[in-house]
């Protein structure tokens, strides 16, 4: 299973419309996706076709209640399912404000619920407040969905740097995965700039011990589609409302970048075998010589020493 936070702390910068349609073209590969609203505006949960109100079980309930998280599960077709949010979010901050470990609430309620999805995505308010935190300190990985402009760059940087803190204080396997771009017109000088300019800051953090080192600016851009727009008036999202469109390709061609990053990550590795051989020992005589190929067998003057990798 993986938990993915999408968040960017710059507003209208297309990351709920990501979360909403990545989880969809992820449904659609097969996988069972389970999408979290964090933001009290619920606007993930509107897309969906759920009317966020006091009356359902929300991750307000979850978070200061005390529900469980799958009281809290709204199933929405056979691969997908909502948390939804509610406007009484918006008093979670406060509420929870004297909460020893409240920074954590969302991580202990998934940690304690028995479920089977493949993918988690959490659609992060636009701020770097305890909604966020409680994203941050259960997610593995961020996506930080983007539009190519130079303000942007501003807000990665500070987004970049609350990931940092997150990952030496409270979860030290947060990673950024990539970057997403949103409302990409790739006939525009600044959109390519803005890509070079990325391009050079994910290079040199390569091989360093930060949690951006490995991640990666996504192949698939996403385009500026009127449909994209239309389809939460609908309840739906872009693949129900318009399998054909740009924006349905590119959110489809994002899920498989998303997905095969999991592959590669499940890819086994092939261990290296060093041997540093005294010439003056009979390697036939070796019982060494034997090892299998899962160790890896250093052989010193008079003895041998066999290691497992």
């Amino acid at each position: 299973m993986r938990i993915i936070a999408l968040m960017n702390q710059k507003g209208g910068v297309g990351k709920t419309t990501t979360t909403v349609n990545l989880g969809a073209a992820l449904a659609e590969l097969g996988k069972r996706v389970c999408l979290v609203d964090l933001d009290p505006q619920a606007h993930l949960t509107i897309n969906y076709g759920v009317e966020p109100s006091s009356d359902i079980c929300s991750l307000y309930n979850m978070l200061v209640d005390g529900a469980s998280f799958l009281e809290a599960v709204f199933k929405i077709d056979d691969n997908i399912a909502l948390v939804p949010s509610s406007i009484d979010l918006a008093a979670a901050e406060v509420e929870l404000v004297s909460v020893l470990g409240r920074e954590t609430l969302l991580k202990k309620r998934l940690d304690a619920a028995q479920h089977d999805f493949d993918f988690i995505l959490l659609d992060c308010p636009p701020s770097l407040g305890l909604l966020t935190l409680n994203a941050l300190a259960v997610a593995d990985e961020v996506i930080i969905p983007m539009q190519p402009h130079f303000l942007a760059l501003q807000g990665v940087a500070k987004l970049l740097e609350t990931v940092q803190l997150v990952n030496k204080r409270i979860n030290p396997k947060l990673k950024v995965s990539g970057i997403a771009l949103t409302m990409f017109d790739s006939q525009t000088k600044l959109s390519n700039e803005v890509v070079a300019e990325l391009n050079s800051f994910i290079l040199d953090a390569l091989g360093k011990p930060l949690p951006w080192a490995n991640a990666r600016i996504f192949k698939s851009k996403i385009r500026r589609n009127i449909k994209l727009a239309e389809s939460p008036s609908f309840g739906q999202h872009i693949i129900a409302y318009e399998p054909n469109s740009n924006g349905a390709a590119d959110y489809r061609a994002l899920a498989r970048e998303v997905a095969a990053m999991e592959e590669e990550v499940l890819q086994p590795v092939v261990p290296v075998i060093s041997v540093t051989m005294n010439p003056r020992i009979d390697p036939s005589k070796l019982a060494a010589a034997r090892v299998s190929r899962s160790t890896a067998v250093r052989v010193e003057t008079g003895e041998t020493e066999v290691v497992a990798s």
